[in-house]
């Protein structure tokens, strides 16, 4: 059979897929808009304590419902963090490790033969858009793809802006992006997306509609209007934050996701829109500052997976509330089947959970304490002072949190890291030595997730690999 009509099959429409059901109470099928931020860190909004970026719209979004203080991407870099994100899989099944090749690095300072990296997602992967345009949603996504050259080929029925690449030539038009027709000299890039995404609005106010907004901001190259660049000149510096380029790109997606809101609004679709406001990993360590989480991009410490994550459903979620429940961007497939009234198809593994009971007031039916997984069994260079060593933001490695603790390994010299996110957040101190009994815990769990999902440790030694160099690199 083939995939269209597998999904056809699987999505077969009875009576009850004109609603979605969320504990015994049904509601008209939602619309759903997906926001995902390039690059931003989860301090880099005001409601997260950034001391000097200006997020008005984002806070007014964020406090509209619920705030998760301890949200994750499944990934610390942009392109496998988008693809376990749409296909609701972690990095070891369907391979996306990072951008390009796996080894990135000087050779000379990579002591193993790193996993093969997959550049995208499969075309025959059944994604979210898949399953939601099946069960009768329109679906667009506008701005950064990333994980294929057709978005298209993955259930979206627009695409504005996407296709492989990770950012864009340039903000502003002309573009040269081959999905995006020009527009006016200087246009700015926020901007055009917006207006198609206003547009694709109104086409669509009287259906269920599923709208992925992955703006191509704040990723490089850093270009930013001049009126809100001389805006932040003028502005006094934070101790946290201070670039101001930086923070007039953050600026321009606000505004523009203000007027996002503001349509919805307008055409009286509030109630009936789910929202999410996400981040694809941490900010990039030469633009923004993470502080008090350590590392940045790239990095599996705090800094590098820890994202702003806010869900705001008008007259459904309660507004104002935080959650410390540790979540990941790989619960959003679960959470919109379920709030969409739907199944995933027969077959399809899912290595999230619906975050519906966390939603709506039902926190005793989640698991709080359920573990989290990272795997990147690859190099990523360009490291600084807070990860591990000057050369890699991360080498190859895994990671688990469950509760409060979190454990890292690293597979080039067996290392184990054990920290208590509760009591230090920073990662600073490493308690594997001290706490024996509760680093056993965290790794067997770790060990048997990676054999469920035959995740990859690489294990070969590089001939190319100098020893020597590589220490008194670490070093200098």
């Amino acid at each position: 059979m083939k995939r269209r009509d597998f999904l056809k099959t699987a999505f077969s429409f009875t009576a009850a897929a004109a609603s979605g059901i969320a504990y015994g109470k049904e509601y008209e099928k939602p619309n759903i808009l997906l926001i995902n931020i390039d690059d931003m860190g989860w301090r880099d909004i005001g409601v997260n304590g950034s001391d000097f970026y200006r997020t008005p719209n984002i806070d007014r979004l964020v406090r509209s419902g619920i705030n998760f203080s301890d949200g994750y991407a499944a990934a610390a870099n942009c392109a496998p963090s988008r693809a376990c994100l749409l296909s609701g899989k972690n990095t070891p099944r369907h391979g996306v490790y990072t951008v390009g090749s796996s080894e990135r690095g000087k050779s000379k300072y990579r002591k193993l033969i790193p996993t093969k990296n997959k550049k995208f997602l499969d075309e025959d992967e059944i994604t979210i858009a898949d399953c939601l345009k099946d069960a009768g949603y329109r679906t667009i996504t506008l701005g950064k793809y990333h994980v294929n050259s057709d978005p298209l080929k993955h259930g979206f029925d627009e695409n504005v802006g996407g296709y492989h690449k990770g950012h864009p030539p340039t903000y502003f038009s002309p573009y040269n992006i081959p999905t995006l027709e020009d527009g006016p000299k200087g246009e700015h890039l926020p901007e055009r997306l917006t207006d198609e995404a206003l547009k694709f609005l109104d086409r669509n106010k009287d259906r269920p509609f599923f709208m992925y907004f992955p703006f191509y901001s704040v990723h490089s190259p850093i270009e930013a209007r001049d009126d809100l660049l001389e805006k932040y000149k003028n502005y006094e510096p934070g101790e946290l934050h201070k670039r101001a380029d930086y923070a007039a790109m953050i600026e321009a997606v606000d505004i523009h996701i203000g007027r996002l809101i503001k349509k919805i609004d307008k055409l009286n679709l509030r109630e009936k829109t789910l929202i999410i406001f996400t981040a694809d990993n941490g900010g990039v360590h030469w633009a923004t500052d993470m502080a008090p989480l350590r590392g940045c991009k790239g990095s599996y410490y705090e800094g590098g997976t820890r994202e702003p994550l806010a869900f705001s459903w008008k007259g459904r979620i309660k507004p104002g509330a935080t959650c410390d429940v540790p979540v990941s961007q790989l619960d959003f497939f679960p959470t919109l089947l379920s709030i969409a009234g739907e199944k995933p198809p027969e077959g399809k593994i899912l290595d999230g959970k619906d975050l519906s009971p966390l939603l709506f007031g039902h926190e005793k039916l989640f698991d709080a304490q359920r573990p989290l997984f990272w795997h990147f069994p690859i190099y990523l260079q360009g490291g600084d002072d807070e990860t591990r060593d000057p050369l890699f933001r991360t080498r190859p490695g895994s990671v688990v949190r469950k509760g409060d603790w979190k454990l890292h390994e690293y597979f080039e010299d067996g290392q184990i890291e054990l920290y208590n996110l509760k009591t230090d957040i920073g990662e600073s101190k490493n308690l594997a030595e001290l706490y024996p009994q509760k680093t056993k815990e965290l790794y067997d769990i770790l060990c048997r997730w990676r054999e469920k999902t035959n995740a990859d440790i690489p294990k070969k030694l590089n001939p190319k690999y100098d020893r020597k160099a590589d220490m008194k690199a670490r070093k200098s």
